[in-house]
């Protein structure tokens, strides 16, 4: 079988888990199909501290490791970043061994590095959500959508911060060796099924701010705890304690979003929980929680998420289920 030469590119103040993760995902995938050797390099052989304070040996450098002859590059994120992404002897040979490689890929911050070395421009590209202002504002020549858990446009992979490197990883193993492998690692690893890159970073606790008012709160609450009850405005002004027309303007006052979408938020993530941890069948799911039809909970997932509730579930149920 082909051997594919994997090499993990970290620095002072890296993120463990985005070498850590995407490595294991690749070793397990070795040991079940073979096909793969990984390394790990830096800009100077030796210990490498991390982010939070582990430290890894770089048994060589940047400069000591020949940049032809790699399948595929990733580079690693983290706090680290801010720093090394303006040495150049980094980032140039980070932009030889990418324009070679038949795949360059970034965890979280690492395509600050990416887009350093010049490998990014016009790419549509992802990291994690609290860098995303920071790279659309210095790299206006990339089309930044930090939504999604990874992307792929062309041959450049990049993901979201720490787990969702292991996401990515196992979508490149799928690339490369098959459903039946990646779903074989994700098994051993104890890990669910490959998680769709459409799968939004942001639960309800990130994609929404918080109530700042007992009233709101209340109907915040409500929803909470019922998803497929009645949540109307004038069911959710009864719980507030206010007209409809005043809990309308307050809720989207204090949460940056109409009661309306909140509500379709609520729903498709808890219909999300059930799809991935139980049997039960598209249609009871979307009459539990609140769309009536399993064509409205369709509609709803595609507007969330651009994936049909029956692909989510064999994308993302318990791998507990296939053992």
């Amino acid at each position: 079988m082909k051997q594919r030469r994997i090499v993990f590119v970290i620095f002072e103040g890296f993120q463990p888990l985005d070498l850590f993760g995407p490595y294991e995902v690749f070793q397990h995938a070795d040991r079940l199909a073979g096909g793969y050797s990984c390394q790990v390099t830096a800009p100077l052989p030796g210990p490498v501290r991390s982010g939070s304070g582990l430290s890894v040996h770089a048994p060589c450098g940047v400069a000591d490791l020949d940049p032809a002859g790699i399948d595929t590059l990733v580079v690693t994120g983290g706090d680290g970043i801010d720093q090394v992404r303006h040495d150049p002897t980094l980032t140039r040979w980070i932009a030889t061994a990418g324009a070679t490689a038949r795949r360059v890929t970034s965890v979280c911050s690492g395509v600050f590095l990416l887009a350093a070395a010049g490998l990014l421009h016009g790419r549509r590209v992802t990291t994690h959500w609290a860098r995303e202002e920071q790279l659309t504002r210095e790299h206006p020549e990339l089309v930044v959508d930090c939504d999604p858990i990874f992307l792929k446009d062309g041959r450049v992979w990049t993901s979201a911060g720490v787990t969702a490197g292991m996401d990515l990883a196992l979508a490149l193993v799928e690339d490369d060796l098959g459903r039946e492998v990646a779903h074989a690692v994700a098994q051993e690893m104890v890990m669910f099924l490959r998680r769709p890159g459409s799968q939004s970073q942001f639960s309800v606790a990130l994609w929404s701010a918080q109530p700042a008012s007992d009233p709101i709160r209340a109907a915040v609450t409500a929803i909470h705890s019922d998803p497929g009850a009645r949540h109307g405005i004038n069911d959710l002004a009864s719980h507030a304690g206010l007209s409809p027309r005043h809990l309308q303007r307050r809720f989207t006052a204090e949460l940056s979003i109409p009661p309306g979408t909140y509500v379709e938020g609520v729903r498709v993530e808890a219909a999300k929980r059930a799809l991935a941890e139980s049997a039960h069948p598209i249609e009871t799911i979307a009459r539990r929680y609140g769309f009536g039809t399993a064509e409205t909970l369709r509609r709803a997932f595609h507007r969330h998420l651009s994936v049909a509730p029956s692909d989510y579930r064999e994308r993302f149920r318990s791998t507990k289920e296939h053992i």
